[in-house]
């Protein structure tokens, strides 16, 4: 049995882009890839609106704690996923970079972040097919 692809999502404080997209790909492809986020400099906690909009989906997101990217984050990784393209990294991508561009949601409101969770749902849906990573 081969391991799980891992997919490191990357934004800037890992209270928003990064958790939608590593919680969204999680949900879709559970035990067929590791879905990771880390951010550039995280945020205290992760945003309130972005885990209601993922409670609405069912998606349990309270193990989700912000965190720092780190170089060994970026070795592991088989693809590095940034949510905001030109996103300065702690250091070399040993994988596939895939750079994506979606707005930050701080201090958006729930009618905002839905739009923004089924806009980055539809490229974690593209990104699952791409690696073989049926939903």
């Amino acid at each position: 049995m081969s391991t799980p692809p891992t997919v490191l999502f990357i934004c800037q404080h890992n209270a928003g882009r990064s958790q939608l997209g590593a919680y969204l790909l999680n949900d879709i492809a559970p035990g067929r890839v590791n879905a990771t986020s880390g951010g550039i400099a995280p945020a205290d906690h992760t945003s309130p609106v972005v885990v209601e909009a993922l409670n609405e989906l069912g998606i349990d997101t309270s193990a989700a704690v912000p965190r720092p990217v780190t170089a060994a984050d970026l070795t592991a990784a088989d693809i590095v996923v940034t949510m905001k393209p030109g996103l300065a990294v702690p250091g070399p991508v040993a994988g596939r970079l895939v750079e994506w561009g979606f707005p930050d949601p701080d201090n958006w409101g729930i009618d905002g972040v839905r739009e923004l969770r089924d806009r980055i749902l539809e490229q974690v849906r593209a990104l699952a097919l791409e690696i073989s990573v049926p939903e």
